[in-house]
């Protein structure tokens, strides 16, 4: 059912800018507003917005649906004249507003039809909406994150000598099932030994030996909104004196940026208190991404926690803390991460499995 909260905190953002029209293709956009799965692969999909009116859901027949969601429903075949279709629910003579993902093969036609008095991109006021979730949104952000910690313990169990480290990830998306969760959030990240240097290494045949790092980056969907956590751990023996300042050096700059979020508080600020331990821990040039990222229903969201970020923390962001020192000079890689919740007094840490230094297997 078409959110009306949320159809008029959009209306809102694009009112501030002199906008009273909008044309939303972005199928998460349009599930947010609606509630209602639509993927029309190379298809068009639209929601228009404007002031006054009820909203308007142009869709392929290939998708037709009955139940009302307080939408008009305004159907296509293939081969019909799409421009002509969205003429009559647009006003020409007012700048429309359309999204970051309509593609040119729809865009042009509207420009060349003059459809619109103008076009820009108006994806901030879905993106700032998103931003901000409700508590719907929130429960449904605690809910993944605790199935996600549950999950982390199951995983741990899988650790044993000599297997590799696809043969691990290949397990994963069955103990999500197993714990409620309907897909993952994103393709797991299973790194041993060197391997948890690389950031963002795809899982493969490398397989576990004693004294490795272990390196889980993990997240599942559930009820339709992502979780999102890493861990490091020590396979069978503790890891090397430099190995172990390493580990405390992030698990500092996570707790302490951690700590440090609360509303009003600048996030270029929050990402500079935990990047500034790393750099004073000698390690500056190994941290070498963002502290952080926006998540909600997609993973990643429009916006991040890092210096070229001017925005003001606000109650009801949740995003990623996730430093991490990737040291091929010791052989070694440590992230933790953590999602947090702005609240109106401070912040919820939506992750509870401990950041101890832990020996598995």
């Amino acid at each position: 059912m078409f959110n009306v909260q949320r159809g008029q905190k959009v209306l809102s953002n694009l009112k501030k800018n002199d906008l009273h029209q909008s044309l939303i293709s972005d199928p998460y956009a349009v599930y947010y507003l609606c509630g209602k799965w639509i993927f029309p692969g190379e298809r068009f999909l639209g929601l228009i917005l404007k002031e006054d009116a009820r909203p308007v859901l142009v869709l392929n027949e290939l998708f037709r649906f009955e139940e009302e969601i307080g939408v008009t429903k305004v159907y296509f075949k293939d081969g019909d004249d799409l421009t002509a279709l969205l003429r009559p629910y647009l006003n020409e003579n007012e700048t429309l507003g359309v999204d970051k993902n309509l593609p040119a093969r729809f865009l042009l036609p509207l420009i060349d039809a003059k459809a619109a008095s103008a076009f820009i991109n108006a994806s901030f006021a879905v993106d700032d909406a998103r931003a901000i979730k409700d508590e719907e949104e929130k429960e449904k952000m605690r809910r993944a994150s605790l199935v996600n910690d549950q999950a982390m313990e199951r995983f741990t169990k899988l650790v044993k000598e000599g297997i590799s480290e696809i043969e691990i990830a290949d397990q994963m998306l069955g103990i999500y099932k197993e714990l409620g969760a309907s897909a993952y959030s994103f393709e797991p990240i299973v790194a041993f030994g060197k391997n948890a240097a690389d950031p963002h290494h795809m899982p493969d045949g490398t397989k576990l030996r004693v004294g490795d790092a272990v390196l889980f980056d993990v997240g599942c969907v559930v009820d339709d909104y992502c979780s999102d956590m890493t861990r490091t751990f020590f396979f069978k023996e503790g890891p090397k004196p430099e190995a172990e300042r390493i580990y405390e050096l992030v698990r500092k700059a996570n707790e302490s940026a951690e700590a440090f979020c609360a509303p009003g508080r600048k996030i270029s600020q929050i990402d500079k208190t935990a990047r500034d331990i790393i750099t004073e821990g000698g390690y500056g040039k190994d941290f070498t991404h963002r502290l952080g990222h926006f998540i909600g229903i997609e993973t990643h969201e429009a916006g991040d926690v890092s210096q070229a970020n001017p925005r003001i923390a606000e109650a009801g962001n949740t995003f990623s803390i996730e430093p991490g020192i990737y040291s091929l000079e010791e052989g070694v890689g440590v992230r933790i991460e953590d999602l947090v919740l702005i609240t109106e007094d401070g912040v919820e840490i939506l992750n509870h499995y401990p950041h101890d230094l832990r020996v598995i297997g």
